[in-house]
């Protein structure tokens, strides 16, 4: 069987396992490039004699344009195909990285950075579009926790790849890492990735892309810097103001046109909603929490940043026992228990980790790791399957971005919130040695832990008391951020247990429900060979 057929569930896709490999490979990707940029940034200094400003930015125009298109990339999707856009993502990824590994200057760096962050923003909706297209409902669930297991095992990878490639090649080889995969992901996907596309195609709501753009743009860029600039700085409320203004006016504007970028009648589906907020509170424990861990596993338990990375694979497995296992289990219990359970998990984990101490055993992170991982395989997946489920097919792109952009902003909220906690109780944690140490030399180290331990060794033996303060004082405050974590988690299963239906009615389960569903944008789902390319 060559063709997908809409109109017979009965008669699906007869690749459609092997292309969800390519799927995957692509998802991968994304995880990767996440966070293996951030090994490399002591050799950006070193090499680049780039300025922390310029090493912040390189991470951040990655995250800013990828957030900001992700609602873009999946309308694109939609209205013009989907195997299109995940091609035109995979390529300005593939370009970006290989223009990141030529750069020559800081700012060549983070340009080219922001256009990595530009193909992200197409690949990563575009993969769960065409998955939810391409698998029937009897399916999806299976596919959707293996898609998940992908999303979340190539951020824990990512360090392990950097530190040894950093630790064999020189610094661009983590951009280049990413170019056989890219290369693979069209080669093959051209192959075995069918294509779809709603048929009515209507022209794409350029203001609503432009609000929602510097909307979310406002939003990230508030969370990133609120922690160095202060959370009622008037630089961070002018920013969060001004994201708020935006979004809201996205809204509206949403509201009024005829085919709008996000449908905001979507919000008033529970599974939808509800999912969602779980999706976002999920990835603020994971972000907010492996921020915190990297620091703990180098400056104070003393390990390299390859070696950190290998420490921290134990997530990577607790994703692929919990992700792929979770569809089954709410197929018997429901998604509401499943995911509520898993963010249970996830919060006991967390508060396992507030356990450590600054001569812990790795077998304790080891079994925090793995609980709290089990814990979000368990909640990711079904959690992205009701979002998925309780959107007509036609709008699956838009859909899957929405899912992508909740990750996005939890991710970010994550690291801002339990960073400022950290942040301040480390900084508080200090204060006894306010009359054994320069005013100049006390600011540095309040900075950050590695700015104390570079002062510490700056002083030489004398500085032994500032390193074991210093370390003590940042344990107590990682306490401190990973019980937020935890908070949230288990107020996400509160929120997912009050408000999360158990099981809901597919919306997308037939061709007519489809289009239905979808008549207030004038669309229907479209399948065409797979073997075309066509769009």
């Amino acid at each position: 069987m060559s063709h997908l057929q809409a109109a017979s569930p009965a008669e699906p896709y007869d690749r459609r396992w092997w292309a969800l490999g390519v799927l995957v490979l692509s998802l991968v990707l994304i995880g990767l490039d996440n966070t293996i940029v951030n090994v490399a940034l002591p050799t950006l200094v070193r090499d680049l004699n780039a300025t922390n400003s310029e090493l912040q930015w390189t991470v951040d125009a990655y995250t800013l344009l990828f957030a900001g298109l992700l609602l873009t990339a999946g309308s694109v999707a939609d209205r013009y195909g989907r195997k299109g856009t995940l091609n035109f993502g995979l390529i300005v990824f593939g370009i970006g990285s290989v223009l990141c590994a030529l750069a020559r200057t800081p700012t060549q760096l983070i340009a080219t950075r922001a256009l990595v962050g530009s193909g992200g923003a197409f690949i990563m909706p575009s993969t769960l579009s065409i998955l939810t297209n391409m698998f029937p409902p009897s399916e999806r669930a299976r596919a959707i926790g293996l898609w998940a297991a992908a999303a979340g095992i190539g951020i824990p990878l990512g360090p392990v790849a950097g530190g040894w490639l950093l630790e064999h090649f020189y610094w661009g080889s983590v951009f280049l890492v990413s170019v056989p995969v890219v290369v693979a992901a069209l080669a093959f996907g051209q192959w075995l990735v069918p294509t779809s596309r709603a048929s009515h195609q209507v022209a794409l709501d350029i203001p609503g892309a432009a609000l929602s753009f510097a909307g979310l743009a406002a939003l990230v860029y508030a969370l990133i810097e609120a922690p160095n600039r202060g959370w009622t700085s008037t630089s961070t409320l002018a920013l969060f103001a001004a994201s708020v203004t935006l979004l809201v006016a996205f809204m509206v504007r949403e509201l009024r046109t005829t085919a709008p970028l996000l449908d905001m009648r979507f919000f008033r589906r529970p599974r939808f909603s509800a999912a969602s907020g779980a999706i976002a509170l999920i990835f603020f424990a994971l972000f907010g929490s492996l921020f915190a861990l990297t620091q703990y596993l180098q400056f104070v338990l003393g390990y390299s940043p390859l070696e950190a990375g290998i420490r921290v694979v134990p997530v990577a497995a607790g994703l692929l026992i919990g992700a792929p296992s979770s569809p089954r289990l709410a197929e018997r219990v429901g998604s509401k228990l499943v995911v509520a359970a898993g963010m249970t998990l996830t919060a006991t984990g967390l508060f396992l980790m507030s356990r450590l101490t600054v001569d812990t055993s790795y077998l304790k992170l080891v079994i925090a790791l793995v609980v709290m991982s089990i814990g979000m395989g368990f909640s990711m997946a079904p959690a992205t399957e009701s979002i998925m489920g309780s959107i007509p097919r036609a709008k699956a792109g838009v859909g899957s971005a929405m899912n992508d952009t909740t990750r996005q902003v939890g991710g970010a909220l994550g690291v801002a919130v339990i960073g400022s906690v950290i942040s301040s109780r480390y900084g508080a944690g200090l204060d006894p040695l306010a009359g054994t140490l320069p005013p100049a030399g006390l600011a540095t180290a309040r900075q950050s832990l590695g700015a104390a331990l570079e002062e510490a060794g700056r002083l030489g033996p004398s500085g032994a008391p500032l390193a074991a303060t210093a370390r003590d004082s940042f344990v107590h405050a990682m306490h401190a951020g990973f019980v937020v974590g935890a908070a949230v988690a288990l107020l996400g299963a509160v929120v997912v247990l009050a408000f999360l239906p158990a099981r809901g009615e597919d919306v997308g389960e037939n061709f007519e429900e489809d289009e239905e569903a979808a008549a207030p944008a004038g669309m229907t789902a479209r399948y065409v060979d797979a073997g075309t390319g066509g769009e």
